[in-house]
C-alpha cells in the first residue's frame, strides 16, 4: 500500500488527508485550527468501507471525533493530529505514509514542478513570503512541524503557481518599468494551478480525447475565483496575477480594478496602504457590493428583488463573460469549458448566465442537465453543442498526493 499524507497549512490552522494511492481512497481527513489562539480545536474523520453480501459495491462510512485544547504552535498541532490517528485510526503504523505532500501557494518563478523539500528549498519558500505574506509563512511553519513529526520520509512541496509557469512572457509581463519589475519580481504568476491541472485532465479523460489536442477554459469559482485558458494541457493564460487579488470578482476580493483607484482613495479618503490592502482583499467583491460573500445568499436575495444583490450578480457575470471572450480569442476557439469549486459545481444559475452569450462560439447549455444535482463529473451541454460544457468536482488534495508520490518514487 502506498499511502500519502497531504497537508495544507495556514498561519493558524492546517488541513490534512491520508490517501491510499493504490485506489486513491481517503482513509482519514482532518482540521487543526486556532493554533496559537485561545481554545484550539481539532477535527478528525475516519472513512471506512463496509461490505455487504447483498450489495456489489462497498458503503463508505465516516466517523468524526473533535477536541478542544490549547495548541500553541504548528508542532503541537501535528502532535494533536498524530494523537487523533493513534486514538481513532487508521493506524499510521499499519498505514505508514511513504511521503508528505504540502500545498504551497506561491512558488514564484523558481518552482515550476513538485519539489522535494530540502533546507535550501525551504529558505526559498520563506523568501517568497514577500509575494504571499498571508500564505507562505504558514506553509513554512507547517512543513517544519511535519518534518519533525515525520523525520524519515520525503516531504514534497506542490505549488499553486507551478501549473502557470508555462505562460508566455506576453501573458505574464506587466507593462510597467522593466528594471523595477525585475528587481521586485513583479509579474503575473497565477494561482489555483493544482485545481486547474486536475480539472483539465479529468475533463479530457471524460470526453475521451487526448489532453494534448484540447483547447479548454476552466472556471474555478469559489470564495476565491479564477479562470484559466489551457491548450494541450498547458496553461496559456489565467486571471489571477502577482497575487490572488487580480481577475474575477470574488467573495471578498475586488478582482480587476483601475490601479488609480488606490491613489484616489489614499489622497481623498486618507486610506493607508494597510487600509487599501484590507479593502480590496477583505471588504470588496460580493461582500462590498451586496454585504454578503456567499453566492447562495446573493442568489436568494436577487430572487427576492434585492437591487444590491442583483447588481452584484450582474457584475460577477459580466466579469466571467469578459474572461470567457478573452480566452476564446487567445485560444482561437475552445473544445471544453469546465466549472469547478463551490460556486462552479453548485450554481446552475451562474453557469447558465456566464455562457448565455456564447452561442456564436458553439456553446449550447441543456437546461435540464444544468439543473440536475448530481455527484461526480457531468456534461451540462446539449448533445448538439460544438463545445462540451462540464461540471468537474475538483480534488486538489488528490492532485497533490499524485504529484507527491511521483516525486517520492523517482
Amino acid at each position: 500500500m502506498s499511502v500519502v499524507l497531504v497537508v495544507n497549512s495556514g498561519s493558524s490552522s492546517f488541513k490534512y488527508q491520508l490517501i491510499d494511492m493504490d485506489n486513491e481512497a481517503v482513509l482519514a481527513s482532518g482540521l487543526v485550527e486556532r493554533i496559537g489562539q485561545e481554545g484550539g480545536h481539532s477535527r478528525h474523520t475516519v472513512t471506512a468501507a463496509e461490505f455487504s453480501p447483498d450489495e456489489p459495491a462497498p458503503t463508505f462510512v465516516s466517523a468524526t471525533s473533535e477536541r478542544d485544547l490549547p495548541i500553541p504552535d504548528h508542532t503541537a498541532g501535528f502532535q494533536v493530529m498524530l494523537d487523533a490517528f493513534a486514538a481513532h485510526g487508521p493506524s499510521l503504523q499499519n498505514n505508514p505514509p511513504v511521503a508528505v505532500g504540502h500545498r504551497v501557494v506561491h512558488g514564484g518563478a523558481r518552482f515550476f514542478e513538485p519539489t522535494l523539500v530540502t533546507p535550501l528549498v525551504l529558505i526559498n519558500i520563506e523568501d517568497l513570503s514577500l509575494l504571499a505574506p498571508l500564505h507562505n509563512p504558514g506553509a513554512v511553519q507547517g512543513i517544519r512541524a511535519a518534518q519533525e513529526a515525520f523525520e524519515t520520509i520525503p516531504h514534497v512541496a506542490v505549488f499553486d503557481t507551478a501549473f502557470h509557469q508555462t505562460l508566455a512572457p506576453a501573458a505574464y509581463t506587466y507593462a510597467i518599468d522593466r528594471e523595477l519589475a525585475e528587481q521586485h519580481r513583479l509579474r503575473r504568476y497565477g494561482f489555483h494551478g493544482t485545481s486547474h491541472k486536475f480539472v483539465s485532465e479529468a475533463a479530457a479523460a471524460f470526453v475521451g480525447r487526448p489532453l494534448g489536442e484540447l483547447k479548454q477554459i476552466v472556471f474555478h469559482l469559489g470564495n476565491g475565483a479564477s479562470a484559466a485558458a489551457i491548450e494541450g494541457g498547458r496553461s496559456v493564460d489565467t486571471s489571477m496575477g502577482l497575487t490572488p487579488l487580480e481577475g474575477l470578482v470574488m467573495g471578498t476580493r475586488s478582482g480587476d480594478v483601475d490601479p488609480a483607484i488606490v491613489f484616489q482613495l489614499a489622497r481623498r479618503a486618507g486610506l493607508s496602504i494597510d487600509d487599501l490592502d484590507d479593502l480590496l482583499n477583505k471588504r470588496s467583491g460580493m461582500l462590498g457590493l451586496a454585504g454578503a460573500s456567499d453566492m447562495r445568499d446573493i442568489e436568494q436575495r436577487r430572487e427576492d428583488g434585492d437591487e444590491a444583490a442583483t447588481l452584484a450578480f450582474d457584475v460577477y457575470i459580466h466579469r466571467l463573460r469578459t474572461y470567457a471572450g478573452a480566452y476564446l480569442a487567445q485560444l482561437g476557439g475552445v473544445d471544453v469549458i469546465s466549472f469547478t469549486a463551490g460556486v462552479g459545481e453548485n450554481s446552475p444559475v451562474i453557469r447558465a448566465a456566464a455562457l448565455e452569450t456564447l452561442g456564436f462560439a458553439g456553446v449550447e447549455i441543456d437546461p435540464e442537465r444544468n439543473e440536475r444535482r448530481e455527484r461526480g463529473i457531468r456534461r451540462i451541454s446539449t448533445d448538439a453543442s460544438d463545445v462540451t460544457v462540464l461540471v468537474v468536482p475538483t480534488n486538489e488534495e488528490l492532485e497533490i498526493a499524485r504529484q507527491t508520490l511521483g516525486v517520492a518514487q523517482r
